[in-house]
């Protein structure tokens, strides 16, 4: 009887042991995942290494920005903070690369 509970204690364990394993194994490589993780960490750490460039509708550039950015968006304007001072784009085209 000893041995039948140590036994279905060891399939049970390995069991949760290999489900655990392939679970981080798959969220390892799901991108949503690590958009996710990036966006936490740049929550976390103020911002992510930018170049945030301004255009107007016909393509030449307005400004340039370059920093640690955490940049925001909503339906009117994109606004970030940089150098403790807070950026607030209405109208144009932005662009956000990161370096």
């Amino acid at each position: 009887m000893n041995i039948t509970k140590r036994r279905v204690a060891f399939v049970a364990a390995l069991v949760v042991s290999v489900l655990a394993i392939v679970t981080v194994c798959g969220l390892a490589g799901c991108s949503s995942c690590s958009r996710s993780v990036k966006s936490i960490s740049s929550d976390i750490d103020g911002g992510l290494d930018r170049t945030v460039t301004l255009y107007d509708n016909t393509g030449n550039e307005i400004k340039s920005w370059h920093g640690k950015i955490d940049l925001e968006s909503n339906d009117q304007e994109v606004f970030f903070d940089l150098n403790g001072k807070r950026v607030i784009i209405q109208g144009g085209i932005v662009v956000s690369e990161e370096d």
